[in-house]
């Protein structure tokens, strides 16, 4: 029970609580308190409600009931004091503070906690006292540091000092010194600031709104101006009254003697013993500057200078790692016939966080385009390096005609045996614009989003292997590859998780927040493009982010042309199956629906006896032949020379059927030798 009133029943408290003080304490005007942190309740005894100047009836166990009897300012620096000796390991902590008496006066105390953890180092509970300071800081306020004004010019460096701690631009600088909150702190009425550029003076911030000097944009640091003084000098210039700032500048001072300017403080921001650039701050009503002001100004330009330099370094490591970036990723996206193509890369908002996100688009023969989005472990430098070069790898193996699983294969083990303990999450589409066919190959990626015509999006479900170099690593390499049509006026939305991850959600919630803006985006390719752009911007962009949106035009591929072709691994059911969707799609594409059965018939007929009777593969190769009737010609090629014949069925009817249905079938057929093999072909007249 707590003095005052009951503890609420629906808590658990220890058995030992509240802890009972020995009674000495009471003798020498001390209290005590027992405080769980479970429950939230604070045990005092009556020493220390009179310390606090409250009635035992008026508390309820509630540390918040206290509240009103300390000061804002003193409240949060004890709270911080409490949070910090909880968070950092601590045993136990002091300090002195004042209280609010019910008769207006303030009241010097002064508390000593010890901090109770459990086995595993959490804190539970804080035992402690509470005591009356009052005379004993009495006469020695002066002697401890604790009078008013040396009290408010500590809490002016330190609230500045954390206003800058998170600051990582020089606009970020710029902004916590500038805004409201950082003026009021320096009582200034208005702040200029310049950084030292090539010998000349740039003016970043201009101080209260419509107050910019023409000519002063950029200046020399000869010039006669206050901050090219202190720069030159690395000396504060404290101007204590209108008149010295106009006689000393006159020329700047007949700009801005309108602005009622009563004193002005300027200071060098110096880094490492060189000025780096120049602070103004401006005054109204002020009479001067006492040697306190001064003093404290100096230790401001001193942490402000600290911050500045952090953040100019901050900037100038995004821009090279920003730079190294760029240059490794495609300089332009090829114009693919067929298609419509927008592609975006957003970095990390500061410093060395960049790197590993990439895209590219890869021409292809016959009609096809390779696209590819990937990520490369890591936000640095070294990641970018890793990028550039698996790019250029994946894209060889692409142009060199390698099925999609073989690219992703290849570039799995390149980057395995690459120099790096560096691992890489990549999709890889081959995309046939003439027909709408898709091969899709995912490395531990995120799956593709699919934007139909009338706007509706969906995911993509598409089989996943290990990642890049880990898939190599385990002897994994088998990688599934996935099919499916994209039709006229569809769009493939591939990205990096720098997109759908957020803060406080997990990566399905991220994903289907993404649906929902594509669904919701404008239908225009590249204004949707940079409006998901937009909504990483707006979440200040913690990761870098790449992005490849892909739309088949609605125009099909002319029905009087078009070439496709596919390699057919031997024991490959896969390849296999990807082959016959390509070619009924192909047909269906070309405007041969009433013979596409006959056509995948005899196709698949072709490719099954080529994989059978040879040790290698088979390349399908389907064309719209010109002229005035239009045909289809159909051709497999093997490493075969031996050339096929006809043959009974036998009793089973197993096999000995296939050049029976393609002369049955086809409008007329051959065999043609090419090189180390040959080619088996058929031709189908078209409507």
């Amino acid at each position: 029970m707590c003095h005052g009133g009951p503890v609420p029943t629906a808590v658990s408290l220890p058995d030992d609580w509240p802890a009972h003080p020995d009674r000495s304490l009471s003798l020498n005007r001390m209290g005590s308190f027992d405080w769980d942190l479970l429950t939230g309740l604070m045990h005092m005894d009556a020493a220390a409600l009179e310390v606090f100047d409250t009635d035992v009836g008026a508390y309820d166990g509630r540390p918040e009931t206290l509240a009103a009897r300390v000061p804002p300012d003193e409240a949060a620096r004890l709270d911080g004091l409490v949070s910090s000796a909880l968070k950092s390991g601590v045993d136990s902590y002091g300090a002195y503070f004042r209280i609010r008496c019910h008769d207006g006066t303030l009241r010097w105390t002064h508390t000593q906690g010890r901090v109770m953890r459990d086995p595993d180092g959490r804190p539970y509970r804080i035992i402690g006292i509470v005591r009356d300071a009052t005379e004993e800081l009495g006469h020695s306020a002066e002697r401890l540091g604790l009078d008013e004004e040396r009290r408010r010019q500590t809490s002016v460096v330190e609230s500045t000092t954390a206003a800058l701690a998170h600051a990582r631009t020089v606009k970020d600088v710029i902004d916590a010194l500038g805004d409201a909150h950082g003026l009021e702190r320096l009582g200034s009425m208005g702040m200029v600031m310049g950084l030292v550029e090539a010998g000349r003076i740039h003016l970043v911030a201009e101080g209260p709104e419509g107050s910019f000097v023409p000519g002063t944009r950029y200046t020399r640091i000869d010039e006669q101006y206050p901050m090219s003084e202190v720069v030159r000098s690395l000396q504060p210039r404290f101007l204590d009254s209108a008149k010295e700032f106009a006689e000393g500048y006159p020329d700047l001072w007949a700009k801005i003697s309108e602005m009622d300017i009563s004193a002005a403080a300027y200071l060098p921001l110096i880094a490492q013993a060189r000025p780096i650039g120049a602070i103004g701050l401006l005054y109204q009503d002020k009479d001067g500057f006492t040697q306190e002001e001064r003093n404290l100004l100096v230790a401001l330009g001193s942490s402000i200078a600290q911050s500045l330099q952090r953040a100019m370094l901050l900037e100038q490591e995004h821009d090279l790692a920003e730079g190294l970036q760029q240059a490794m990723l495609p300089r332009r996206i090829p114009s693919v016939p067929g298609a419509d193509i927008a592609v975006r890369y957003r970095s990390a908002r500061m410093g060395q966080d960049i790197g590993g996100d990439w895209y590219d688009v890869i021409p292809l023969p016959g009609g096809r385009v390779g696209a590819v989005i990937g990520d490369v472990q890591g936000h640095d430098t070294h990641a970018a390096a890793v990028m550039g070069q698996l790019r250029i790898v994946l894209r060889a193996y692409a142009t060199e005609g390698h099925s999609p699983a073989t690219v992703m294969a290849r570039a799995s083990v390149f980057l395995h045996e690459l120099d790096t303990d560096r691992f890489a999450t990549c999709t890889y589409v081959e995309a046939d614009l003439a027909t709408g066919v898709l091969q899709l190959v995912r490395a531990g990626h995120l799956d593709p989003l699919l934007r139909t015509r009338d706007g509706d999006c969906r995911r993509l479900a598409v089989e996943g292997g290990m990642p890049l170099g880990l898939s190599a690593e385990f002897g994994r390499l088998e990688y599934a590859v996935t099919t499916c049509e994209l039709d006229p006026g569809e769009t493939l939305l591939l990205c990096t998780d720098g997109l759908v991850e957020q803060p406080g959600t997990d990566l399905d919630d991220g994903i289907g927040h993404l649906t929902e803006l594509v669904c919701a985006g404008p239908a225009d390719l590249q204004k949707l493009a940079d409006q998901l752009c937009g909504v990483i911007d707006e979440r200040g962009g913690d990761d870098d982010m790449a992005l490849l949106l892909l739309r088949r035009q609605v125009p099909d591929a002319p029905q009087g042309g078009g070439r496709l072709q596919q390699h057919v691994a031997p024991a490959d059911p896969e390849a296999l199956v990807a082959a016959r969707h390509m070619i009924g799609a192909a047909v269906r594409a070309w405007g041969a629906r009433e013979r596409a059965d006959e056509i995948e018939l005899v196709a698949d007929e072709l490719i099954v006896n080529a994989l059978m009777h040879t040790d290698g593969p088979a390349i399908v190769t389907l064309r719209v032949l010109p002229g005035d009737r239009r045909r289809l010609r159909v051709e497999v090629e093997d490493r075969s020379s031996a050339l096929p014949r006809r043959r009974d069925a036998g009793e089973g009817g197993v096999s000995g059927r296939g050049l029976m249905l393609v002369d049955r079938l086809a409008d007329v057929w051959g065999v043609d030798p090419r090189g180390g093999g040959k080619c088996v072909w058929c031709e189908f007249g078209l409507a």
